[in-house]
């Protein structure tokens, strides 16, 4: 395969525009975790973007070797870079020595953008992906090519990860013509968990602590020179100067971070205020200290949040229609009678791409240390299938390629999942929770066969660690094969029971099944009396 079809794999995939406010991540450090294991989570969150699997295998580039690079958002041509002598293995946003990266928008400043820079923040992701063995490295790497190439989109949050450390890092242009970016990094300390989702969250940091926190030398003095600051370094915020915080800043974006920390943290209600909009200065915490330890389990449930058990809980106001849904169409805000309103924006929504959760293991080798937990659509219904990040093949029913937004293949993970949550929509409450049951049963399984998996590569790792990456590469397609063909019957089974809006039930040696008609729930019809009076009154039905 060619450099330049190398990176054009990414270009399936289309994000929308900023201000729809994509994408949630957490960070999760070894010592936050029940085993060990360090953890980031990502959700790729756009109404036009295919969810599937990349992969580019380990290769070997001639000197004076070139890569083209096409912005990841478009598909539009950048330019061309020189090409490094040897690439690692990815698969996903994981690459063969367990670097993990995920990222979400922030924007900030417009002016900051440049569009004669070179590297957009997609190649800047993937091609380190490429290049780094370890987070601090993956850092360093995207610093240069910066530097050297320029920066073409906006700012962005990154998590990365490696089997030891796991960083936020925020980054900006420095507007056009001007190569580069302003950036900071912070390591999240051990037994902490961090998270961003649309809103820088980097304020104050450490100046002499270069174990912990590494920024550009200019991340200051370019803010004084643009005329965003004018205190003491000690005092100087990046996100206050770069991407402060508003309403929907709050309310969209940090309300995901505090809804994902509160289930692992006391005493988070104290930012509701905050995270509604209604008091700015109340900022969440960069990072917050675990009240028990997680497992892999745990970060999915992370991945899974719609406000549940809080004043925002999208299953309690009129929005949820007469079945409970989580889900609100777009467009996230409106206007009637000159009036703006809007809907929450939770983790879980309809319009994910895929999404994952990346696990890496110090005490195993990197190719079966590091396990990309994979999922395509709405994070609330998807199954996390593990892909260990020492494959040499992905499953064909995720693979890049097989299908497309506006290309239907019956056979493709993105669709099949599609299928299923879309049908859920329509009876939110009376489905949603076989789609559950199902999930829980699949994803149980996968993480106890890994168990045996992991002891079974060491064995061959040991030995043969050709025979080791053959086992996990198998292992890893069979699991994601297996989870689509489930899936698969699974909508076969809730179509057939479901179907316009009965309950069906089979009768062994009958022809018909039993039929069920719930309705509404007796609130949604009283709400509609409210609404209509005695429009719909039976003249002579009960209570006459």
């Amino acid at each position: 395969m060619t450099n330049k079809n190398l990176i054009t794999l990414i270009l399936i995939i289309v994000f929308t525009t900023k201000n729809l406010f994509p994408c949630t991540n957490f960070l999760i450090t070894k010592g936050a975790t029940t085993d060990g294991s360090a953890m980031i989570s990502y959700s790729a969150d756009s109404h036009v973007l295919y969810g599937e699997l990349y992969f580019w295998p380990a290769s070997d580039h001639p000197a004076g070797s070139t890569v083209d690079v096409y912005e990841w958002d478009t598909g539009e041509y950048l330019g061309t870079i020189p090409q490094v002598r040897h690439t690692y293995s990815v698969v996903g946003n994981m690459n063969e020595h367990q670097v993990a990266i995920g990222e979400t928008t922030f924007g900030g400043r417009p002016e900051l953008e440049d569009t004669t820079g070179i590297i957009d923040y997609g190649s800047l992701m993937y091609m380190t992906l490429q290049r780094a063995g370890t987070a601090r490295e993956a850092i360093r790497i995207m610093d240069e090519l910066l530097q050297e190439y320029g920066y073409y989109s906006s700012g962005e949050s990154l998590s990365i990860s490696d089997p030891e450390e796991v960083w936020i890092m925020e980054l900006i242009g420095k507007g056009p013509g001007n190569k580069g970016a302003v950036w900071v990094a912070r390591r999240v300390p051990d037994g902490y968990i961090c998270g961003h989702a649309n809103q820088s969250r980097i304020t104050t940091f450490p100046l002499n602590d270069p174990d912990n926190c590494l920024y550009a030398d200019d991340v200051i003095s370019f803010a004084r020179e643009m005329g965003y600051y004018n205190g003491p370094d000690e005092a100087f915020s990046f996100s206050d100067a770069y991407a402060p915080v508003d309403f929907e800043g709050a309310r969209f974006c940090e309300s995901r971070v505090w809804s994902g920390f509160r289930k692992v943290a006391d005493d988070m209600d104290r930012y509701l205020d905050f995270i509604k909009g209604e008091n700015l200065n109340n900022r969440l915490p960069l990072w917050i200290k675990v009240n028990r330890k997680l497992t892999i389990k745990d970060a999915m449930d992370l991945m899974r949040d719609y406000f549940q058990d809080t004043e925002l809980d999208m299953t309690k106001d009129y929005g949820a229609s007469p079945f409970q849904s989580i889900v609100r169409w777009r467009p996230l805000t409106w206007v009637v009678d000159g009036v703006e309103y809007f809907n929450e924006r939770a983790i879980s929504t309809q319009q994910t791409g895929f999404s994952f959760i990346a696990q890496s293991r110090s005490w195993l080798p990197d190719p079966i240390g590091g396990i990309l937990w994979f999922g395509v659509d709405d994070t609330y219904t998807t199954v996390y299938a593990p892909m260990y990040c020492g494959v040499t093949a992905v499953p064909e029913s995720y693979a890049a390629g097989n299908g497309a937004m506006m290309e239907f293949n019956g056979d493709a993970a993105f669709w099949v999942f599609n299928q299923v949550s879309n049908f859920a929509y329509t009876r939110y409450n009376a489905i949603v929770p076989y789609v559950r049951d199902e999930q829980k049963k699949l994803e149980a399984r996968y993480m106890e066969e890994t168990g045996k998996v992991d002891q079974e590569a060491l064995s061959l790792y040991n030995s043969n660690p050709g025979e080791a990456l053959k086992y996990l590469t198998a292992y890893s397609v069979n699991a994601g094969n297996y989870t689509v063909e489930k899936w698969k019957k699974l909508y076969a089974f809730l179509f057939t029971r479901f179907m316009d809006g009965n309950v069906k039930t089979k009768v062994e040696g009958q022809q018909n099944p039993e039929v069920e008609q719930p309705g509404y729930s007796k609130a949604w019809y009283r709400i509609l009396v409210e609404q209509t009076g005695d429009k719909f009154r039976h003249p002579g039905g009960a209570g006459h």
